[in-house]
């Protein structure tokens, strides 16, 4: 069971590792997004560059890496009779390559796609509520840091309401959702001081590429 868990690990974090916006920005404008913008090697800052057309393909790659490092740990675990525990370990050390990717230098995203993927993929009542959380709150106040933040917080109490028969499902889940939040301090910090940006469309016209 050691390596079982040992190899989701490794997996999950190197999934994690494969990060959309910054490997669609090298092969559509042939350098970093982290070079850019706001600096983060996420889905916003991405499309702020390239348009949300290409944006797609970003969250098609951060989720699917997701997806794959919570089936791979369930797979791994489920001999053990642990295959839901499983999948949140692949959970956990997806979103940590993802943050904090060793082959990019430690510097990633916050988590938010692979979070929409993790709560999917584990329990669909969760993921459709994650997702509709965020799509609400993006309405009401086009902020997505806002949206990102609820909806977090819709994963911590979704997991830890309805997992309860299961304690490191429901500790992992609210740890994730919770985990996420605290990557987003330093917009918690803007919008504090009334800094952070709206979204608007006119933010997300793919521009030219000096």
């Amino acid at each position: 069971m050691a390596m079982a868990a040992v190899l989701t690990l490794l997996t999950g974090y190197l999934l994690g590792n494969l990060n959309g916006a910054v490997s669609m920005s090298v092969l559509l404008g042939k350098d970093d997004i982290r070079n850019h913008g706001s600096g983060n090697a996420g889905l916003t800052n991405f499309m702020r560059r390239f348009g949300p057309s290409s944006g797609l393909l970003v969250v098609g790659i951060d989720m699917i890496k997701a997806i794959l490092a919570c089936l791979v740990g369930k797979y791994l675990l489920a001999s053990h009779g642990l295959g839901d525990e499983g999948l949140m370990l692949g959970a956990v050390a997806v979103t940590l390559g993802h943050d904090f990717p060793a082959l990019l230098g430690f510097k990633g995203g916050k988590g938010v796609l692979c979070g929409a993927a993790i709560a999917l993929t584990a329990d669909w009542r969760c993921g459709l509520l994650v997702i509709a959380i965020f799509a609400l709150s993006l309405w009401l106040t086009r902020w997505v840091s806002v949206s990102s933040i609820f909806s977090s917080l819709a994963f911590s109490i979704s997991f830890g309401l309805l997992h309860r028969e299961n304690p490191f499902v429901a500790v992992a889940g609210v740890l994730l959702g919770l985990w996420i939040v605290f990557m987003h301090r330093s917009n918690i910090k803007r919008l504090v001081n009334g800094t952070e940006k709206k979204a608007t469309f006119s933010q997300f016209r793919k521009k030219n590429k000096s």
